[in-house]
Parts: C-alpha cells; sequence; structure tokens
C-alpha cells in the first residue's frame, strides 16, 4: 500500500491525550476560595522534576505523559514541560504533528484526574471536585476550538453524583464535547458497581444523547505496579505493565454483558479505549461458552442474545501496534467493532523517536495494514469513529 492512499481515508485516531497546560486550574478556579486545594503544578526537589499537587499531595509527574519523541526509554520522562514536544500540549502545533503522521482527527483524553476522574475524588470535597471537572471540560473544549473538525474533546464526568453528571452531560455538549470517560471500576473509587442499577440513570442519559461511553484501560485498581518484581528491572517490568492493563478491561466487557446493562441500554455504546482488539475474539468465544455452560439462559430467559452478539452491537475495541491479529480479529468478527489509535504521546504511542520501536502511523497503516481488504480498512480508520463520535 502507498503511504499517500492512506491520507485519502481520513483517519481518525481514537485515543489520544492532551498533556494538561500547568494553569489548567488555576487560571479557571477561585484561588481565593480554594487555594492551593486547587490541582497546581510545584518541583519536586527530590524526584527533580515538576509535578502535579493536590494541596500538598503529589499525584503525579507534569511531564510523564509527554514521552513523545523523548530521547531515553520508559519509565524515564521529561523533567517539566519546557523541554517536550510542543505538540503533546500545543493546539496548532500539534494539528502539524498529525499532517506529518497521517492522521486526519484525534479523540482527546486526559491525564491528571486520572480516565475517568477518579483521582479527583482524593480531593474530599464535592463543591472543589466538580468545579474540576467543568474547569477541565471548560479547557478542553477551548482546546479543540483550535480545529472542531479535527478535535473531539471527552468529557470528564463527576461520577460520584449522578444527577450533577445528567447537568454536567448537558453543558459539555453545548460546548462540543462528543462522548464521554468513565471508569470501568467505580467500586474501586467506593462507588456502586459498574452493573449496578444506580448507574441506570446515568445510561438513559447518555444514550437518549447518543454519547458513547469510553473505558480507558487503568482507570482505577493499579495494584499492578505492586505486583511487579523489583530486581526484574524497571523497563522490563513497564513493559509488563501495559499488556496487563489493557487485557484487564475483559472485566469491564464482562461486567457490561453479564450484568445486563446492554440488554437494558440497547442502543448505548461502549468503547474499551487502549485495549487492543487481538484478544477479543478468544474472550468472547470464552464468555459465550461459559454463557451457555452456566445456564445464563435459564437464569436470565429475557436475555436475547449471546455475548458475543451484545458486543459486536454495542462495543468497540481500539488498537494501535497490532498487525496479524487484526487480520485475525477481523476475519473472525468482521471489522464493525474496529478503531485505529495511537495513544499520542503517551510512552507506548505510535510516536517515533530515538528510544521507541514505533513508527509513524501513517508508515504503519501502509506497511502493517495492507493486508487488510479496503473495506474493512475504511471502517476501521474513519467509518467506525466518525459513526460513533458523530464526524464527518
Amino acid at each position: 500500500m502507498l503511504e499517500a492512499q492512506v491520507d485519502s481515508w481520513k483517519v481518525i485516531d481514537t485515543d489520544t491525550h492532551v498533556i494538561e497546560p500547568y494553569d489548567l486550574w488555576t487560571s479557571r478556579m477561585d484561588a481565593r476560595r480554594w487555594g492551593d486545594r486547587v490541582p497546581h503544578v510545584r518541583f519536586d526537589e527530590k524526584m527533580g522534576e515538576d509535578a502535579w499537587c493536590f494541596g500538598e499531595t503529589r499525584v503525579g509527574a507534569a511531564a510523564g505523559a509527554a514521552q513523545a519523541g523523548w530521547h531515553e526509554y520508559p519509565p524515564d520522562h521529561p523533567p517539566n514541560l519546557e523541554v517536550v514536544d510542543r505538540a503533546t500540549w500545543d493546539p496548532a502545533m500539534r494539528l502539524a504533528w498529525m499532517d506529518a503522521h497521517g492522521i486526519w482527527a484525534q479523540v482527546l483524553y486526559p491525564n491528571v484526574a486520572g480516565f475517568g476522574a477518579g483521582k479527583l475524588l482524593t480531593i474530599g470535597d464535592p463543591d472543589l471536585m466538580y468545579g474540576c471537572v467543568r474547569a477541565y471540560n471548560d479547557f478542553l473544549a477551548e482546546y479543540s476550538s483550535a480545529d472542531p473538525r479535527r478535535y473531539v474533546p471527552i468529557m470528564a464526568l463527576p461520577m460520584w453524583d449522578v444527577q450533577l453528571c445528567e447537568a454536567e452531560i448537558a453543558r459539555a455538549v453545548e460546548l462540543g464535547h462528543k462522548g464521554v470517560i468513565m471508569t470501568g471500576e467505580p467500586a474501586f473509587w467506593g462507588l456502586p458497581k459498574l452493573a449496578d442499577p444506580h448507574w441506570d440513570r446515568l445510561w438513559a442519559c447518555l444514550q437518549e444523547a447518543r454519547l458513547s461511553v469510553n473505558f480507558h484501560i487503568g482507570s482505577g485498581d493499579m495494584s499492578i505496579f505492586d505486583a511487579a518484581y523489583a530486581p526484574a528491572g524497571r523497563h522490563a517490568n513497564y513493559a509488563g505493565f501495559g499488556v496487563q492493563f489493557g487485557m484487564s478491561n475483559v472485566r469491564v466487557i464482562a461486567n457490561l454483558i453479564t450484568g445486563g446493562v446492554c440488554h437494558r441500554f440497547p442502543e448505548l455504546r461502549f468503547v474499551s479505549v487502549e485495549s487492543g482488539v487481538g484478544w477479543i475474539p478468544f474472550a468472547l468465544a470464552h464468555l459465550d461458552w461459559q454463557w451457555n455452560n452456566c445456564g445464563v439462559p435459564k437464569e436470565h430467559p429475557e436475555y436475547d442474545l449471546l455475548p458475543s452478539e451484545y458486543f459486536l452491537r454495542q462495543m468497540y475495541g481500539c488498537f494501535w501496534f497490532e498487525t496479524d491479529t487484526v487480520a485475525s480479529a477481523v476475519e473472525q468478527l468482521g471489522s464493525n467493532w474496529i478503531l485505529f489509535e495511537s495513544d499520542f504521546p503517551h510512552p507506548t504511542s505510535m510516536s517515533p523517536g530515538p528510544a521507541t520501536s514505533a513508527v509513524s502511523p501513517r508508515t504503519y497503516i501502509a506497511q502493517s495494514l495492507s493486508g487488510i481488504p479496503e473495506a474493512d480498512l475504511r471502517r476501521i480508520l474513519h467509518d467506525n469513529a466518525a459513526d460513533l463520535y458523530h464526524l464527518a
């Protein structure tokens, strides 16, 4: 396949992250009321880097996620935003990066507050937490206004209060947001489990609004880090974290299906983000077998589909580096559920540089996906995402 052909498809990159500017919250929230309880950046002398803090508590490295083009292998990372590629945080430079690498549009996710705003719960003050969610959604809408055709903002939710979620959904949709990011593990944050009817009011709101629910990996229990054997080495352990987080999203898929959420909300669509797709055909075959083997049709005669059928009706998976496993997934389950991503600018992203094995998305698509039929590739690279996020 010629690389020039890739651009004609208007590739939609369905998982990327905007590196938050240091003043995201401090410039949008009342310092007289909240003081340094507002998320802010300060220099961490012990670590020798800028760090995000909630009050006195360090949350994470301020430039830790801005890995694209960096000269050290992860988990080593830039110490501050002054030394990173400006495309990781500057909307105009990001568009230039997209043009250079064969990306037409990008779906935008957060970093600091967590992949579902769970970290905000550690602040402890509901008013401040809600203010932080609103400020983030305002920021991302402003960022996306640099080119609303090509930027797809995904809103954060005040998930601790379903009524506030409804209000914020209505407000953020008016700002241009195209979907929501939700933790797949609300119980980790002390909230009802994912399939609990507690969430039905939220699912109903999102179904009516025709907004997808996006479950990014790593949105809850992070004990994978604690389970690693330190003497194995920092880089070796870090290599294992990604695959463990990715495939752990099977819990989200299984709980939504077996808990009846897909059955109750047949028009609501869910996305498993940054989890890959090659393992999903096996997971669905396994779930279908267990479904019948464990007598689910007798226990729930109202469930009229197999798990794989619920999935294919309502769910999506995102991939980036995979090659033969994508073609196999298409052969087994078709292409209507598969989305392409780059994970830009995270440590595991499709971002070329001196300390990565990644190549340009355009090169990767041309070289590694050329065996997939063109009609399927068009769906995977553009059509599925365009329909899901209401793009032209």
